[in-house]
């Protein structure tokens, strides 16, 4: 696969690096899930998929995580937001995008795709709508305490996420893009794919999340597929 790297300077000088593959008819943008680096399993298989429809295929990993620059304590929910929003204005001359997000890049490109004409498709794989706010209802109370007074927690102890402390301000964000996640919605065609048995990300995040939109929004373009297995 020929793939194009690239470089795009954020606001703060740093630099967001990604892969490319150009093609015609309609460009795939991948944004990853949480502490995941743009090249895994399902990136390829997507960039795959794409070479085979001459389709042009993106990702990029964010700010302070894998090849891009900055420290990862140093950046918040917005700043990956802000980041999408970076590399989507990069390739919105080419072809209509469609973006497919995985975990936490399922709620971030929702909500991109809101701000953006040039989205017309989204596919959410086990979309984390307000992951930390959901997360910070979940942990102990003296794990949570711990958290708001210190400033900063590991995801949990596992061994792979240990190294990588969020600050309460995650929280904070999470639940202000939660309150206006419906505020402003544009009919953009949506999938949601979750695995029915998925222990990481519940699936009644996604069920929560389709029946309030369609209590608000009837017409909405949305197809939840709960899938058997995780």
């Amino acid at each position: 696969m020929n793939t194009q790297p690239f470089e795009l300077i954020a606001a703060d000088g740093k630099r967001i690096k990604g892969d490319r593959v150009d093609g015609a008819a309609r460009q795939i943008l991948f944004i990853t899930g949480f502490l995941s680096k743009r090249w895994g399993n399902k990136s390829k298989a997507l960039a795959q998929w794409c070479q085979e429809k001459g389709w042009g295929f993106c990702c990029y990993d964010v700010r302070g995580f894998g090849d891009s620059e900055g420290q990862f304590t140093g950046y918040t929910l917005s700043d990956w937001i802000a980041d999408a929003r970076t590399v989507l204005a990069s390739i919105e001359a080419g072809p209509p995008v469609a973006i497919v997000g995985n975990s936490l890049g399922s709620w971030i490109a929702w909500l991109i795709a809101q701000e953006c004409p040039i989205v017309e498709e989204l596919i959410l794989i086990a979309p984390a709508f307000n992951m930390m706010g959901e997360r910070a209802k979940t942990i102990s109370k003296d794990r949570l305490h711990d958290w708001h007074t210190a400033g900063w927690m590991p995801w949990d102890d596992d061994p792979a996420h240990i190294d990588w402390p969020l600050s309460w301000k995650w929280v904070e964000e999470s639940e202000r893009y939660w309150a206006k996640t419906f505020d402003i919605v544009r009919h953009v065609k949506t999938t949601i794919l979750h695995g029915q048995d998925d222990i990481v990300i519940s699936p009644d995040g996604s069920k929560g999340f389709a029946d309030e939109l369609r209590r608000r929004d009837p017409s909405f373009p949305l197809d939840l597929r709960l899938i058997p297995g995780q």
